[in-house]
């Protein structure tokens, strides 16, 4: 590896450079240096797939105290905690006191003088982050193919990191101590003041550390979990951003040993330590071996998470963007025509399931969330596996996604909604808690007869707020608080939906019952089809990331539609369908390329509609009016 990479390997030796050129110039304004330092080599050509990834690389191939990245969510945050940024130990050669630097450290070396007046202090805050919550298989193979990071095991640490459980890491971490024993404070960067609010929980793939939740938010997730140390402008980041972390790996066993020594040593650190409970100290100090410590040297808040585009904005990338445009059409023309196979030869159904998937909440007035449309995919077949068969295709399609059987033992079961935890002092979460632009498939189909309980109620409720306002409301036992999201919401269903929706479409299939089974296996959903569907990936983020607008002329012609619908019969269209053929018209301008609504999209969007009223009607009238 070239030596241009030693800031990837040996992120500290920089950071401790410019820390000691610092002494002699007090104004050099060292740390803002360093950021830009590593700011600077991320961003030359390719620079950020040198840098190993969590999310590919098991934890145990990593090596410590290197500069690696995590693409994640945050799940909850703690409170600021307290870290010596710097302090003054005893070198080892020659006996004289130095200072050194504790920045991005969880440990310190031996030999602390804890009199010194030369000590500074400082705030951090800890961010405890898990995967991107449904994450699709397809997502997570690209970006393992374009990281150029070669990592191998290195023979001092890895092989005995490789299949620790719980009780055997924090063994390790009091033998590898012998410090600490003997002097508390001298193994620690941080006083245990640091540990205030909240982290881990939920299903827990790890069967080491049966006992740890590690708080995903939805079950059978894999991948590691962290907690994220932020020393700047931590305000710019918020409960359920999703983040690509840049940062320094800290896996010391002194992590794992902390909670043990807190007992003998909270005393003569900080008397006040004591009001932690059992459970808060649990899960604020995982062992590093399952949850490590990445210090955050700089992060960005995705606003997608495809791995097919280019990193930099769809504006700020000219080239690709006209690229893409040119080819918007067709490549449309193509995906409905593989929809339209999906959908059981359903060419309508087809149009309004590619509005949905490329639709997005772009704006909020007052609680109005603008641009979402959920879409109820009412007259499923229920005699098959249509809805697994569904949802297959989205799961190649979309970057994130989570099938929602809706019945009576799931609604009844989840915990959809997150909750505080007061006594671990946690955010215990939910099934809700998911990433923008993710896709929630709720399988309807899957109703049975009974009677939902108190959390089955309130599961229901909670839906309905994601379909209609697209927001949460977290449960803080004697309050909740509402936390806005940004989810795109399928109901499949054999009749109308029990949940609200901003559009339904009945399925009109072309396919003989008894062809059913043998037709929807036929339906390519799998590497054979991986060109095609990278086409469709692309496609679908690209027009969910354009810029939309309307001129004043179209505006004008607009108005005088509604007023010439509206003349004949008043009854004929609301002001409710009218915001409904507005969605509509965005979503076709999007789907086709185009940023602005022209007079021929319109009618278009009219023509859509048109059709899909009179398909509902005609619906109606076959079977009457529907509960």
């Amino acid at each position: 590896m070239p030596s241009t990479l030693d800031w990837i390997n040996n992120p500290l030796g920089v950071v401790e450079e410019m820390f000691v050129a610092s002494q002699n110039d007090p104004n050099s304004g060292w740390e803002a240096k360093v950021v830009d330092f590593f700011k600077s080599h991320l961003k030359e050509k390719d620079a950020h797939t040198w840098v190993p990834s969590m999310n590919d690389i098991p934890l145990h191939y990593l090596k410590p105290d290197s500069l690696v990245k995590f693409r994640c969510l945050i799940q909850d945050m703690f409170d600021p905690e307290l870290y010596m940024r710097v302090y003054e130990g005893v070198d080892p050669s020659s006996q004289a006191k130095v200072l050194r630097c504790g920045k991005y450290k969880d440990v310190t070396e031996c030999g602390v003088d804890f009199n010194s007046k030369n000590i500074v202090t400082s705030e951090r805050q800890t961010f405890y982050c898990v995967p991107v919550p449904g994450e699709n298989s397809w997502v997570k193979a690209c970006y393992a193919e374009l990281s150029q990071a070669r990592v191998l095991p290195s023979t001092s640490y890895a092989p005995n990191r490789q299949k620790r459980s719980y009780e055997d890491d924090e063994m390790d971490g009091v033998d590898a101590q012998p410090q600490k024993q003997r002097e508390p404070h001298a193994g620690l960067q941080v006083p245990p003041t640091q540990h205030c609010k909240e982290s881990d929980v939920v299903p827990n793939h790890v069967a080491s550390a049966s006992h740890l939740d590690l708080n995903f938010p939805l079950p059978g997730e894999k991948g590691p979990s962290c907690l994220i140390k932020i020393y700047e402008d931590w305000e710019g980041f918020k409960v359920n951003d999703t983040l690509e972390v840049y940062g320094i790996l800290s896996v010391s066993p002194a992590l794992s040993a902390l909670a043990e020594d807190k007992d003998a040593s909270s005393s003569l650190i900080d008397p006040s330590e004591s009001m932690e409970t059992a459970e808060e100290l649990r899960v604020h100090s995982p062992p590093a071996s399952l949850v490590p410590r990445l210090h955050m040297v700089y992060a960005k808040v995705l606003a997608h998470n495809n791995p097919l585009l280019p990193c930099a904005t769809l504006q700020d990338n000219h080239a690709f963007l006209s690229s893409t445009l040119s080819e918007m059409a067709s490549v449309r023309s193509e995906f409905l025509a593989y929809l339209t196979h999906v959908l059981l030869g359903d060419s309508l159904a087809a149009e309004y399931l590619i509005l949905h998937l490329i639709s997005d909440v772009y704006a909020r007035r007052d609680v109005l969330p603008l641009g979402k449309f959920a879409l109820n995919l009412s007259g499923c077949p229920t005699t098959s596996s249509f809805t697994q068969h569904l949802y297959k295709v989205i799961q190649q399609l979309v970057p994130s996604s989570f099938y929602l059987a809706m019945n009576l033992h799931n609604m009844n079961q989840m915990r959809m909604v997150p909750k505080k935890d007061y006594v671990a002092n946690r955010l215990l979460s939910g099934t809700l808690q998911l990433a923008k632009n993710t896709s929630l498939f709720l399988d309807e189909t899957r109703l049975e007869q009974g009677q939902l309980d108190t959390t089955g109620v309130r599961n229901v409720t909670a839906l309905g707020n994601v379909i209609t306002w697209q927001k949460v409301d977290y449960d803080f036992n004697y309050h909740q608080m509402e936390f806005p999201c940004n989810i795109n919401v399928l109901i499949a269903s054999e009749g109308r939906s029990l949940l609200s929706s901003d559009c339904q479409i009945h399925l009109q299939p072309q396919v003989a019952p008894e062809n059913l089974e043998e037709y929807l296996t036929s339906i390519p959903t799998h590497a054979q089809a991986s060109t095609q569907f990278n086409k469709f990936r692309l496609y679908l983020s690209v027009a969910r990331q354009l810029d939309y607008s309307i001129s004043e002329e179209v505006t004008k012609s607009v108005e005088d539609d509604f007023v010439d619908m509206r003349k004949d019969d008043p009854q004929s269209i609301s002001a409710e369908d009218l915001h409904r053929l507005l969605i509509v018209a965005r979503l076709l301008s999007l789907s086709l390329g185009h940023t602005s609504l022209s007079r021929d999209i319109w009618l278009r969007a009219k023509h859509l509609e048109i059709q899909r009223s009179c398909r509902m009607e005609q619906h109606k009238s076959v079977n009457g009016n529907e509960p």
